[in-house]
């Protein structure tokens, strides 16, 4: 499956996917269309004729953040989900990221599974952050090791 940067043509699509999830963090209209506006927003979709799944990130400097991740239900448990957010984290790190943190409901079994088989720890609670119902979530985060050298040449470390 092919992952690229979504454009405002997918805007339907992430909308419709996004209401058919429960899991997913509901946004209004107008939210997605600022995704496109904003700098350091990063939208991914994968999918050959038809987007089957999304994840939304934010560049915070040296912090990403996760803010979204959807899969089409039919597709779960296909490793959709593994592909975007790998794809997210290769994107953060390219662009000088040290870490990339999330919210996930504590419930969403399946999330966790798949941030844990990303390299993502557990490192706080965030108590009635989610409503409808109401949640707890559990705040991750995956640190990249730092590349350290000895020496440096030309600008760059060896």
């Amino acid at each position: 499956m092919q992952v690229r940067a979504a454009t405002p043509a997918d805007l339907p699509a992430l909308l419709a996917l996004e209401r058919d999830s429960a899991a997913a963090a509901h946004w209004s209209e107008a939210e997605y269309r600022r995704l496109f506006a904003e700098a350091g927003r990063a939208v991914l979709v994968i999918g050959e004729d038809a987007v089957q799944g999304f994840i939304v990130g934010r560049d915070l400097g040296p912090e990403w953040e996760i803010e979204n991740v959807v899969v089409v239900s039919s597709v779960q448990r296909c490793g959709l989900g593994t592909r975007l957010v790998q794809e997210l984290l290769d994107l953060a790190r390219s662009r000088g990221a040290q870490m990339v943190f999330l919210e996930v409901r504590e419930s969403n079994r399946a999330a966790r599974a798949l941030y844990s088989k990303s390299g993502f720890v557990q490192t706080g609670r965030r108590k009635s952050y989610y409503r409808n119902p109401e949640e707890d979530a559990l705040v991750c985060k995956k640190l990249f090791p730092q590349v350290t050298g000895k020496a440096v040449e030309g600008g760059k470390r060896v």
